[in-house]
């Protein structure tokens, strides 16, 4: 059986806003328009999760909730919300996939970089030369990889272990 992750990173967020903490940054109207396209990709390509795993921060929800406006309300699961997420490590969000139950075969994330990225590229361990590299120049804001795992349980998930599928930009779409 093969597993899929889904690494969403959170749309472009304001930075005119002086007053407001990190964790509590909304988004731009450009990353508004690119975590629509990223919610209507997923539709398109019939990528729904079955289990969604977002960070706290503003940014994060509200990328999450555009792209989940954009999918029929069957494909949509509850997600759940954790600070855990807000600025995670590789190390972290690995984790975050260990702990996922059995039923579970495709699994969202969305959280930040720099963690997404590094996430990404240490838990690739194979996968179209040209992805790898763009994944590694740069994990741009509401960019989407969809990475591959040879196990059958989230438990047995490993660095290197998985095989890079697709990486979307919202540039690319």
């Amino acid at each position: 059986m093969m597993l899929e992750i889904l690494v969403l990173r959170h749309a472009k967020s304001r930075w005119d806003e002086p007053d407001t903490v990190d964790h509590d940054r909304t988004l731009a109207p450009r990353g508004v328009e690119a975590a629509k396209r990223m919610g209507k990709l997923i539709r398109e390509r019939d990528w729904f999760p079955d289990r969604i795993v977002c960070s706290t921060a503003a940014r994060a929800v509200a990328t999450l909730e555009l792209a989940m406006a954009q999918w029929p309300e069957r494909a949509a699961p509850a997600p759940e919300h954790t600070s855990r997420l807000y600025m995670a490590s590789p190390q972290q969000l690995l984790e975050a996939a260990r702990a996922q139950a059995l039923g579970c075969r495709r699994l969202m994330l969305i959280g930040h970089n720099p963690g997404m990225g590094s996430f990404v590229m240490r838990l690739a361990g194979a996968g179209e030369l040209a992805l790898r590299m763009a994944v590694e120049e740069k994990f741009p804001t509401a960019a989407l990889a969809r990475l591959a795992l040879d196990v059958e349980r989230w438990q047995d998930a490993e660095w290197g272990g998985a095989v890079l599928l697709d990486f979307v930009r919202p540039k690319d779409i």
